[in-house]
């Protein structure tokens, strides 16, 4: 039998949110500016991504994965970004986005979930951190502090902590009639308990808007910039990305993921208007895979790899990198392309950067172990703002 509470989450499914969290928290923000972390779930290949096209040992290392220089867009005399990643290209020539190369966080195994462990909690390894980055970040916003929202079907270890957050799914079901929306409000008006949830899946539908129950990128960064485009809506949000493990067929695998993404960061922007002009997005993955390809037309697991920033408010049309090169000693390990600049560090430059906050402070917080300190000064200016 059917209970009223099972009939109201299957009703709030319907109305085109999945909500995990306990409430979406809805209030007025001290801040107008917008910080958004994709992740890139799998460790993605940044040598492919953002090629190194002009270092001697590139080609020779990927053979026939190496991207041809000639296909792809030429940032600058060392570097060319994939050519799947033409708004991002854009973006660059516009001088809204750019790269970070040879990055990594202090992690240096191999293991997919230590190291997104260490990403996201910002700790020196894995476990030793409860909560995540981000949650930390909102909570040194001024009081009322800036909402957050994960795109994803639980709230993300790095949203995780003490401040409250929520996390949005689309859902697959249809659309809910609004004749049955409006006698489930009325059903459940006079309830103390069940009232809430149901105002709270309401208040969450309003905010999706006609995005539509699909979670294909175009729709995906739309849904993402409405969330973010509201006067009361959050400020703070994180976007899953999944599929950057590429063991094989890396090159027709990882032009179909960079074409989502791409497509995703062009709806994003499109859809946030006027406040892409006070956005921040930094797109970072675990690790990066190996230099050299393998023997099943991939790559394996390796450490540095490729960041990107983009945004209306980011000084863009630059690669950031203290290029190691990819001859054999120079490799970490013989097998890695060596990280010269902490993913941490590029975090709390960003985040700090974006809301006025002190780069030192906010690496010191975010990423409180004693190793992840050492890079907490990037050195770079990030933003225009």
């Amino acid at each position: 039998m059917l209970t009223r509470r099972q009939f109201l989450l299957c009703a709030g499914a319907s109305a085109g949110a999945m909500l995990v969290a306990p409430q979406l928290v809805l209030a007025s923000a001290e801040t107008q500016r917008r910080f958004v972390f994709v992740i890139q779930r799998g460790a993605a290949d940044g040598l492919n991504i953002v090629v190194p096209y002009a270092d001697p040992a590139y080609a020779a290392l990927r053979g026939p994965l190496a991207i041809d220089a000639a296909t792809a867009t030429k940032l600058d005399g060392t570097f060319a970004l994939h050519p799947s990643l033409k708004a991002t290209a854009q973006m660059y020539a516009d001088k809204q986005a750019l790269f970070v190369h040879a990055v990594a966080s202090p992690y240096r195994e191999r293991s997919h979930f230590d190291g997104q462990n260490v990403l996201e909690t910002g700790g020196d390894a894995p476990y030793r951190l409860k909560d995540g980055w981000l949650n930390r970040l909102l909570s040194m916003l001024p009081a009322p502090r800036t909402d957050a929202v994960a795109f994803a079907p639980t709230v993300p270890l790095a949203l995780r902590g003490r401040a409250d957050v929520t996390s949005y799914a689309p859902s697959s079901l249809p659309q809910a009639p609004d004749d049955l929306i409006a006698r489930v409000s009325q059903l459940y008006a006079g309830d103390a308990q069940l009232h809430p949830l149901w105002d709270a899946a309401m208040q969450a539908r309003g905010l999706a808007a006609d995005a539509g129950a699909r979670q294909d990128p175009a729709s995906l960064g739309k849904l993402a910039a409405g969330f973010l485009s509201k006067p009361d809506g959050p400020r703070i949000a994180m976007i899953e990305t999944g599929g950057w493990d590429t063991h094989s067929a890396q090159n027709p695998r990882l032009a179909a993921q960079l074409k989502a993404l791409d497509t995703m960061l062009a709806a994003l922007r499109d859809g946030l208007g006027e406040h892409w002009a006070q956005t921040t997005v930094v797109v970072a993955t675990e690790f990066g895979r190996t230099a050299a390809a393998n023997g099943t037309g991939g790559t394996d697991h390796g450490t540095g790899s490729a960041a990107m920033i983009v945004g209306g408010s980011v000084a863009g049309g630059r690669v950031l990198a203290d290029w190691p090169g990819l001859a054999n000693a120079s490799l970490y390990q013989a097998r890695d392309l060596r990280p010269t600049t902490g993913l941490d560090a590029v975090i709390a430059s960003a985040a700090g950067e974006t809301f006025g906050l002190d780069p030192q402070r906010v690496g010191a917080t975010l990423f409180p172990d004693a190793s992840s300190q050492r890079n907490q000064r990037f050195g770079q200016r990030i933003l225009r703002i």
